[in-house]
């Protein structure tokens, strides 16, 4: 039996590592991004980011202050746990105090603040059935500065990758500096509305130096962040080679008569932590 203060303890310890410390393929991405750069304005908003990473790393502190709204990806295998949700729930609430994490949850007609970070149906929980005797917790802090340049488009069949394409590189435009780039990009394709975003998600959960495992989607992402990043949006929005470190992309079947379209922007604080608990 995994205890409901095993899920307690881990998501509060994935919470404030994943506020802290940016996994280690971001971090090596954007050092990359730095010494690539030939835009001066550029370079010096990547050595901010970088001294900004070192900082929360030797102080212990969130590298942002939007320290997301709380996102739990569960991979849950043949075991027994208790109070799986509840074990979420005050793992979130035990880190806001300990970290301390900023307080960003609100009912979003009266604005009020929970206070807790934790609240109706909040934090939100994905559930995926798999093999084996564990269970798998990613902790997936998402501020909104990038999550409101999210965008979804049910495009038609005969818009093709063409029209793929095309929404991605609007979908950058339009968001511009305001997600705070260098970006990660998720892209969703298939499945329904609502699915298809969450794929989008998912794909940010990838390290940027993975390929896929469809050599069609391998291309495709390849394609996408040459497109994106010839768009000049740079560092910041103040210009560069660098809008994006890397664009991710995963599909699913869909209907005859539909083709969905998800797209979920990162910015370059890209955090997120796991954790795998066994069932001896």
């Amino acid at each position: 039996m995994i205890t409901q203060k095993q899920i307690e303890d881990t998501i509060s310890f994935l919470y404030k590592n994943s506020v802290i410390e940016l996994p280690n393929d971001v971090k090596n991405a954007l050092k990359k991004a730095y010494l690539n750069e030939t835009n001066e304005t550029a370079r010096l908003n990547l050595k901010a980011v970088l001294d900004n990473i070192d900082a929360a790393h030797t102080n212990g502190i969130p590298m942002c202050q939007d320290t997301g709204l709380p996102i739990v990806f569960v991979k849950l295998g043949n075991v027994k746990v208790e109070n799986l949700y509840h074990g979420i729930k005050n793992g979130v609430e035990k880190a806001t105090i300990e970290v301390p994490l900023r307080p960003n949850v609100v009912d979003p007609l009266t604005r009020e603040n929970t206070g807790t970070n934790t609240g109706k149906g909040v934090p939100l929980v994905d559930i995926e059935i798999i093999e084996g005797n564990y269970i798998e917790l990613t902790i997936f802090p998402k501020g909104f500065g990038s999550e409101n340049n999210n965008a979804m488009k049910m495009a038609l069949p005969g818009e093709g990758i063409e029209g793929i394409k095309n929404f991605v590189v609007d979908t950058v435009l339009a968001a511009g500096g305001k997600p705070c780039p260098p970006t990660r990009i998720g892209v969703g394709i298939g499945g329904s509305s609502d699915y298809a975003l969450k794929l989008a998600k998912k794909a940010l959960l990838r390290e940027i130096n993975s390929k896929n495992p469809d050599n069609r989607l391998d291309e495709l992402e390849q394609e996408l962040l040459e497109l994106v990043n010839s768009t000049g949006i740079g560092p910041m929005g103040l210009g560069g080679n660098t809008t994006a470190l890397d664009v991710k992309v995963e599909l699913v079947d869909t209907h005859t008569a539909g083709l969905p379209i998800g797209i979920c922007i990162q910015c370059w604080a890209a955090r997120h932590a796991s954790a795998i608990i066994k069932d001896e």
